[in-house]
């Protein structure tokens, strides 16, 4: 990575499906439509798919050994769909895949950024690692659906956070209900697990994103639904989250420089 080092945030699920990439995705052209400076790298190397919901399919041309990232909706973007065939599977060991996350953050041509945005895979295993070793992360970030057991797996995520020394800046519930059109609200997935999840372990609950069908038109159009339907309750939930996160990885920067001592040179 080039030029002045960006703010590093991780999203993380610890079980697939509850959406986390498009919250990723969102957040992210949240920001940049904001006016920030905003890279989004797709670490979920063997499931890449936050380019198809961006609507791009390729990288601009390299320049010399450096790889430039496609840019969408205000965003940079870097993801291993562009450089293997559509359905094309890796079956990469440990090694491979950290080495191909350590391309992604220092070849690739990111240029200035005020944030970097980096989508994880569901789970706990060498991605996270690679991650957490290759980028001084300001903080990490869970994404769980209400039921019990999406919030299992999310717990595990959040753990191994810590256990890395990476803050947990927050706890997002997504698909937390649908509306329906007599107004009531149908919990597909249960309630309370996020808020839960949040209060059990002291981190700061971000809120709850409803089921849209719009997200699914958006992540299949390429055009996420902050800028397909900003105004709906989906949008202006992914809005107030996106403010929430910088800011609690704006506080979170600033408290670490709070605590640095300057050592003092004695001649």
């Amino acid at each position: 990575m080039t030029a002045a080092k960006p703010i590093a945030i991780a999203i993380a699920s610890g079980k697939g499906g509850v959406g986390k990439s498009t919250v990723a995705v969102n957040l992210g052209v949240v920001l940049a439509q904001r006016g920030s400076r905003v890279g989004l790298l797709d670490a979920d190397v063997y499931g890449p798919n936050c380019h198809i919901m961006l609507g791009v399919d390729r990288m601009p041309p390299s320049t010399g050994t450096r790889m430039n990232p496609a840019i969408a909706h205000g965003l940079r973007v870097m993801s291993m769909g562009f450089l293997v065939k559509p359905g094309q599977p890796l079956a990469w060991r440990g090694p491979m895949l950290h080495s191909a996350i350590r391309q992604f953050v220092n070849d690739v041509e990111w240029g200035d950024l005020d944030y970097l945005l980096v989508d994880l895979p569901p789970g706990t295993g060498d991605a996270q690692l690679s991650v957490a070793q290759t980028l001084a992360l300001a903080g990490g970030v869970i994404v769980t659906l209400p039921q019990q057991v999406s919030v299992a797996d999310a717990q595990r995520g959040l753990e191994l956070f810590r256990q890395l020394k990476v803050p947990v800046l927050g706890v997002i519930e997504n698909m937390s209900y649908l509306s329906l059109p007599n107004g009531e609200r149908m919990e597909v997935f249960g309630s309370g697990g996020g808020a839960r999840l949040a209060a059990d372990t002291g981190v700061p609950f971000w809120g709850e994103i409803p089921m849209d069908p719009a997200v699914r038109v958006g992540g299949d159009s390429g055009t996420p639904v902050v800028i397909s339907a900003p105004n709906s309750a989906t949008g202006m939930a992914l809005t107030q989250i996106a403010l929430r996160m910088v800011a609690a990885a704006d506080a979170q920067i600033a408290q670490q420089l709070n605590e640095f001592i300057p050592v003092e040179v004695v001649e």
